[in-house]
This record gives structure tokens, sequence and C-alpha cells, in this order.
């Protein structure tokens, strides 16, 4: 699925059906997509609807694994699909075919121009192919939206090309270059997911690997103008279904539009059939006619309904887009009816004004921080010492995942956390001074192993440059010490420096810090607080958190995300949470400037039973080694324990013998006797081992509404969305692995709270969903 082709084509042939005329001299100003044209008089479809109005079809979650690049010929810098036997654009005129057919037909730049809702505008697409179409809209929005407005892009992909093939495709447009490098520095690996990349730190794009009817139907978000593109139809008929039409139905907003390059009768339809009116305009260069359209009033209401969007009239031919207003509960999605208590709650009215307190100063609260501030919200980040003070405070972490070997919802969000981070990463410190491109071995130290990474690398072809099985000896040459053991070699992972880390996320434009040690939390409700700024910009009240410190000081914030972790008690009403606090110890061996001559040095991080990171230079020369760390849960001691250090020790020589062998050689003593410090610090697991992120459930409410299943759990589930609270977020039980989880987590809370296409599938939001472990407590009646 790719960009069209511009190449002539006769018309499809079909019964004539009636269209409504183009002209209107008085057209409504308040629906975007009333251009200048009479609504559209789309005649009813002898296509049987897929799905009920507005609702996307269910479709089987596809497996995790490798994608088959697209496979291509060249006309200079015009590239041909040789699977489709189609061209991705004309050089001489695919731009231009471009611009009239999806940015003019949806009417983007007066609608970019008078954008002032503080939610991003949305484009669908359903063929990435060499993104022409997308930076064409990016390059019409940099030009043409207000600052303060921003632009975010669904675009689906089943055959990504390789990223040396989209930068020579490119080239073709000088012009484009400054949204076309990041495109290409941050195209990711060829692997089924969702995949967020930043073209303009305004102007987000999320490209969804894999077919388009499997993506779209479990994507969660709303598409406010869509680019209908892909191969011809008579070269590609199986991605114009009315599958496909009845998805992209399924998570518009109300007023959504579309267009596309063909006129086909049964394309016209099946987007009858889904719940669009069309009409027929005139085409590109020979192309006599294409259509475009938007949904129709029941569809519309439909959509408006599930979203949970507010009716409001307008004195026009038809209402204006309607507003959400807060509520503990969102309206159930009929794909959610086996798991109710998933439905996430409408999003709160979010203005510019809007004030977000995140409590917590590790890497899952100002990853919270950098993500609402890099959205213009106000965030004050508050935190009883400092950031990066904690779990979150050694100098060096790895960024690794340990993946299980039967494809589960953990292992792909680890996955796709992964690879969301390295891009974040890179894009927040491209000179690599907070983190370092490394790559991670993960060593099979056991036949136990060896056998359980045999079974993941057998049922996840993933590509190498993401993940690969290697030998010893090739775990050596990467390592750059011997290593008697084979394992599984992840290029993109690597360590990051965690304290320095935080440090900089806090100090992002944007967010304010205060040392303060909150002692409770309290809901003021909708219409409680203090009266300036308790409003939003549509004057629909939302709801306030009140935060005491132990000072007495207290602060009234529009939302709350908590995001503490470690030792931590939780305030109620979170106190339900099951977090397990697990005590753990890192060695540290810093070795001055006149010493370290000689001194081994590793190239990647190894990971076994512990970890240990490749050696961190400093600026005097010293150069320090780190590795660990013990995992002890119910251990409350603070102390740093030498029995703690011999145990690191004792992994690290049990995994890296030759490695140890020449440091001990080159320092003369011991390893275990050697000057070492140790760090203490608690961090914060869940009983099932993945994140909790997302909003806070009502325990009480929870336990009232879903009591029923614990007498049947799967016939007595009630038809009742999950009661939250209103305005109070989580971000919390990262483990082991925070600095690969809680960035997505993150950006996954912050396109809830401001109502965005999520970064994740809807199952894998749903596996984080805080409120699981709640549900299985009732029906195990705990």
């Amino acid at each position: 699925m790719n960009d069209r082709p511009s190449s002539p084509r006769q018309p499809a042939s079909a019964t004539p059906e009636p269209s409504a005329s183009s002209v209107s001299d008085a057209a409504p100003k308040g629906r975007p997509n009333a251009m200048t044209r009479k609504p559209a008089t789309t005649p009813p479809s002898a296509i049987d609807p897929v799905t009920a109005p507005g609702v996307v079809p269910e479709v089987p979650l596809a497996p995790l694994a490798a994608l088959e690049e697209a496979r291509l010929e060249w006309d200079d810098a015009a590239p041909q699909a040789m699977d489709y036997g189609d061209v991705y654009f004309s050089i001489h005129d695919g731009r231009a075919e471009t611009v009239h057919v999806f940015l003019d037909s949806n009417r983007l730049s007066e609608r970019f121009r008078d954008w002032r809702e503080a939610r991003p505008f949305v484009i669908g697409e359903t063929g990435f192919g060499t993104g022409l179409n997308i930076l064409c809209a990016a390059q019409r929005f940099l030009a043409t939206a207000p600052a303060e407005a921003r632009l975010h892009v669904v675009s689906v992909e089943k055959h990504p090309m390789r990223a040396a093939d989209l930068e020579r495709a490119l080239s073709a447009w000088p012009d484009l270059a400054s949204l076309a490098k990041p495109l290409v520095a941050q195209w990711p690996a060829a692997v089924l997911g969702v995949h967020r990349l930043w073209l303009d730190e305004r102007i987000t794009l999320d490209l969804h690997f894999g077919d388009a009817v499997e993506r779209l139907s479990r994507l969660e978000g709303g598409v406010d103008a869509w680019f209908l593109d892909g191969f011809s139809p008579s070269k590609n008929p199986e991605m114009w279904s009315p599958a496909l039409f009845a998805a992209m139905a399924g998570i518009s907003h109300p007023e959504a539009t579309f267009a596309t390059f063909t006129a086909a009768g049964f394309v016209r339809r099946g987007l009858r059939a889904a719940g669009f009116a069309w009409r027929k305009v005139p085409g590109h260069g020979m192309k006599r006619e294409m259509i475009c359209g938007e949904l129709d009033a029941a569809t519309s209401a439909a959509r408006a309904e599930l979203m949970g969007l507010a009716e409001r009239q307008e004195q026009h031919d038809r209402p204006r887009p309607p507003l959400p207003s807060p509520a503990q509960r969102g309206v159930l999605h009929p794909l959610r009816r086996e798991q109710p208590w998933t439905q996430p709650p409408q999003p709160a009215p979010i203005s510019r004004e809007t004030h977000v307190a995140v409590l917590g100063a590790g890497i899952a609260g100002t990853s919270c921080a950098e993500a609402l501030a890099r959205r213009g919200v106000k965030v004050t980040l508050i935190d009883a010492e400092a950031p990066g003070a904690r779990a979150s405070g050694n100098t060096q972490g790895a960024l690794y995942v340990k993946l299980a070997a039967e494809t589960n919802p953990a292992s792909r969000f680890q996955l796709a956390a992964l690879q969301y981070s390295r891009r974040w990463l890179a894009s927040l410190d491209p000179e690599q001074t907070l983190w370092a491109a490394s790559g991670v071995l993960q060593l099979a130290t056991s036949e136990r192993e060896r056998k359980r990474q045999q079974r993941f690398a057998d049922n996840h072809p993933l590509p190498e440059a993401l993940l690969r099985p290697v030998t010893a000896g090739q775990a050596s040459q990467i390592a750059g010490s011997e290593i008697t053991f084979d394992g599984l070699f992840y290029p993109v992972a690597g360590w990051v420096r965690p304290k320095a880390l935080c440090q900089h996320l806090a100090a992002t434009p944007g967010v304010s810090f205060r040392q303060a040690r909150i002692v409770a939390i309290q809901s003021l409700g909708a219409e409680e607080g203090r009266e300036e700024g308790g409003k939003t910009g549509n004057n629909a009240p939302t709801p306030r958190w009140q935060l005491q410190a132990s000072d007495g000081s207290c602060l009234e914030v529009d939302q709350l995300i908590v995001a503490l972790g470690e030792q931590t008690h939780l305030p109620e009403p979170l106190a339900h949470l099951p977090l397990q606090p697990i005590r753990g110890q890192v060695s540290e061996i810093t070795v001055p400037p006149e010493q370290a001559a000689g001194l081994p040095m590793l190239d990647s991080v190894v990971c076994a039973g512990g970890y240990v990171s490749p050696c961190q230079r400093h600026a005097d020369g010293s150069v320090t080694l780190s590795f660990g760390a013990t995992f002890a849960p119910r251990d409350e001691d603070e102390a740093v324990r030498e029995a703690d250090h011999i145990a690191n020790v004792a992994e690290l020589r049990s995994a890296l013998p030759a490695f140890v062998a020449a440091w001990e050689r080159a320092r003369g003593v011991r390893l275990e006797d050697d000057a070492w410090q140790g760090r203490v610090a608690w961090r914060a697991a869940s009983p099932d081992k993945s994140p909790l992120a997302g909003p806070a459930p009502d325990a009480a409410q929870w336990r009232e509404d879903y009591a029923a299943m614990a007498f049947d759990a799967k016939k007595r589930v009630p038809s009742l969305s999950g009661a939250h609270l209103p305005g109070l977020w989580l971000s919390t039980a990262h483990g082991s692995r925070g600095f690969t989880t809680a960035p997505l987590c993150a950006e996954l809370i912050a396109s809830q709270l401001c109502g965005e296409p999520l970064p994740l599938e809807r199952e894998l939001a749903e596996h984080l969903h805080p409120g699981r472990r709640l549900i299985r407590d009732i029906v195990q009646r705990r």
C-alpha cells in the first residue's frame, strides 16, 4: 500500500450513479468539508455493511514478525513496485497530483488555517509508500496553521521501503528535505506494529506497519481527513475492500472527510456501505474523475456517540464538531464487551491553560512531564528529593528487554517500547551524551535458557536490525571480549545515564520542578478549586486535584499523574494497587585516570543473570565499571552490603570469565577486593511484571459494578464500562526495565490525556491498564 500512481488509467466501467453538483454559493462555514459544494447525494449501496455504523471490524491480531519489504524497480528517481506492477508516483506530476487529490480535495489549507483545537488535527492514510503525500501535507500545515496548532498523521504500510530507497525516492523534491531527513533518520525496521516518529516539533507520524484492515481495526483515536491511497484497485484489489472502508469509518471523527484518486464503482459502493457519502469531482491530469466526501449523517452520529462527544448545534446547516465532556466512564465500545473495564474514560476537555502535576521525578515521572510539555501543556513535576534521586539515580543503566518464547502482550509491548525509546533518545539527544547505542547481548548461560531463546527465534522471525541470534564467537566479536555462550543480540538497545537523563527531562521548557513530600491527594470534583483557570476554552469544567505537602502547603491542578514507585506507599485512592518493592544493589568501580590505561573494555551491554555495561569514560579521564544488580523482594534494608557486591561479582564472573580475568590482571587485585562502591534502591514491579500505565480505576466502584463476576467470570460480565477517577493517571511498576518502558508509557498517557491517536494497539493499551489486577482480585474474591 503506497502512494497512488500517477500513470493514466481508464475510468472503471460501472453503472452510472448520481452524484452531487459541485458548486454552492452559500456553503455552511461550520462544517470542515463544506468547501464550495452542496452535500453529496450518494445513492444507497448494493453492498451489505461489514459492521454496525461507525464500528471497526473485529480482526485477529497479526503475528509479531518481520514484514516483506518493498521490491522496487527504478526509472530515474521514480520507484515502481515489482509485486504490483504499478508506480508510486510520476516524477513529472506526482506531486501536483498529491496536492489536487488529497490536500485540496480535503480542503486542508483552510482547515489548517482555522484549526484552534488543543488536540492535533489528524490525517489518516491507507498507504504510506514514499511518504510524498504526508510530507506535502506537513509542508502545507507548517505554512498555513497557527503556531500553536499540531498535526498528527496515522499511515499504514504493508510493504515498507528500505531507508535507502526512501531517501532516494524523496530526493526528487529538495524543498521537502527538512521533513524527509528526520523521516529517513527515524525510519523503523520492517516489523509489525505502531512506530511513532516526529517530523517536526509540531508534527507526529504514526507508521502502522502491517495489513491496513488489521492495523486500523485496533487503532485508538479519531481521524479528521483521510487520504484513501494505494496502488490502483485493479493492481491491488485486496486492499480496496469493504472491511477497509468500515475500519476507516470506525476510527473517524464525526466530521471526517476523505479523498481518493479513483472513482471505481465498487469503491463507491463500498464506501457508501461503510457510511461515507461521496461525490465525483474532476480528477488530476488525464484522470477524468475522482471522489471525495464525508461521513453520512447516521454514521457521523454513531461516531459521536461512541466517542462520547456531546452534541452541539450551531446556526448552520450541520453541527460543528462536538466537544467532549468530563465523565468517569467512557462509552462502551462494542469490541470491549468481553472486557468492559478496559474502556478508557473520555478525555477531559484540554486547553493550553490546563495544569498537570506529575508526582515522582524518576524516569516514569520525568518522561511524562517531557511528553506533556512537548505538547504545550503546563506541567509541575513534584518529588520529595530531586529528579533522578532514587531508583532512577544510578549513573548507568541498561536499555534492554527479555521477551517470552511464546508471543504474548507483554513481549509485544516490550519490543514496541524498546524501538520507541531508541527513537526518542536519538531525537532527544542526537549527540548521545545521555545514552549510548551499544546494543545489548543477552547470553544463554544455561541449557534451559538456550532452548528458550531458540524457541523465541523460531516463533518470531524478526528483522536482524532489531534482533538476531548469535553464536559465542559472534557474541565475542560484538562485545570485544571472549564469550563462551550463544545468545541474542539487540542492535537497537544500549545504555543510558539515568540520573543525568532525568535531570535533562526535568529541565524541559514548560516543566517546573517543585521539591515537596506529598502526604495526601484529594479530588475536588469538577466544580471546586480555584475559580481562575478552572474552566477550559469550551467552558466545560474539568476535574481538579489537590495535593497536600508535608509542610502544610497545597497545590491544585486540573490533572494528576502519579509516577511513584520503589518503597513509596501510594496515597488513597491508589492504595489498592499491587506494587511490589524489589531491592536492588549495583556495584561500581571507578579507576583514576593514571590507572585506566590497559583496562579491558566492553563494546556492548551484556546481560545474563545480571548485567554489565561498557565502562563510562569521564571528562577527567577516569572510567567507571557498573554491574549488578541484586533482586530481593520484600527486603527493606537500606544499607549497602558487601555480600551483595560479592553476589554481583559472582554473577559477572560466571557470565564473562575472560573479561573478569583481564580486568583483574590489569588491576592486580581480585574484583571482589577492588575499590568498589554500591548503591541501593527499590524498583516497583507488578505481579505480572508489566507496567501499570493509564487512567486510574475507581476501585470501590469496580468492586460494586463487577461483583457478579466472582460467581461466573465469563457469563456474568456487566455491559458497563469501567469507572475511573477523573483526571487521575498512573505510570508505575516499571521494574528493572523502566528506561525501556517508561518513555512509551509516558507517550501513551499523554496521548490519552490529550485526545490523540494512541502509540500502541488497543490490545496493548488494555494490557497496561492499571485496573487489570483489580479485576482478577474481584473474580478470585480477594
